[in-house]
């Protein structure tokens, strides 16, 4: 992982990743461990995945129905509160799906304006993340080993430095960008 010292010490933290494989989590929950990061993820993890729904459902993070807008934005507003009152981080994917062949996805906003508008003093860490996609290329078996997972976090920025629109528009600038470069 690139960049850790790039992490802020104090406040709340947005954590905004492009989704490429179920691989991107579990670095992502040891590397950022120190800021006690909840995920934002669909609902259909909160059920029969041993250790994981339980976690997703008991440890903070939120479970939104992509199919109910109403539902999704209240549980996000609920976690950016929550980031905001206690100085943790959240981890947003905010392409809505796994990218099943690394291209980036565009970005779906809706999230990241609620999360930005109820936790105006956190800080955005954009990371990048290239190559988990090829684990899970020809599904579960054979797994393709031998790829090196790569993991950039990006200059932090606080959600008060700019218009929301900007603050989409550059975080997403700087996560494709070095996937595509």
């Amino acid at each position: 992982m690139n960049g850790l010292d790039k992490i802020p010490s104090q406040g709340p933290i947005i954590f905004v990743a492009n989704h490429q494989s179920m691989y991107d989590i579990p670095p992502m929950i040891w590397f950022f461990r120190k800021a006690h990061p909840k995920f934002i993820s669909k609902k259909e993890l909160g059920k029969g995945i041993p250790s994981v729904s339980f976690n997703l459902k008991y440890g903070g993070s939120v479970l939104i129905d992509r199919k109910d807008g109403k539902q999704a934005i209240a549980q996000i507003e609920k976690i950016a509160q929550y980031i905001q009152d206690t100085k943790r981080a959240v981890v947003i994917f905010p392409e809505g799906t796994r990218s099943r062949n690394g291209s980036p996805k565009k970005f779906q906003e809706n999230g990241l304006k609620t999360l930005f508008k109820y936790a105006p003093d956190a800080w955005i860490v954009p990371v990048s993340i290239q190559n988990s996609w090829k684990l899970v290329q020809f599904g579960s078996f054979p797994m393709g080993l031998g790829n090196r997972l790569v993991f950039e976090l990006h200059h932090a920025y606080p959600v008060n430095s700019d218009s929301i629109e900007n603050l989409i528009a550059n975080t997403e600038q700087i996560i494709t960008q070095k996937l595509i470069s």
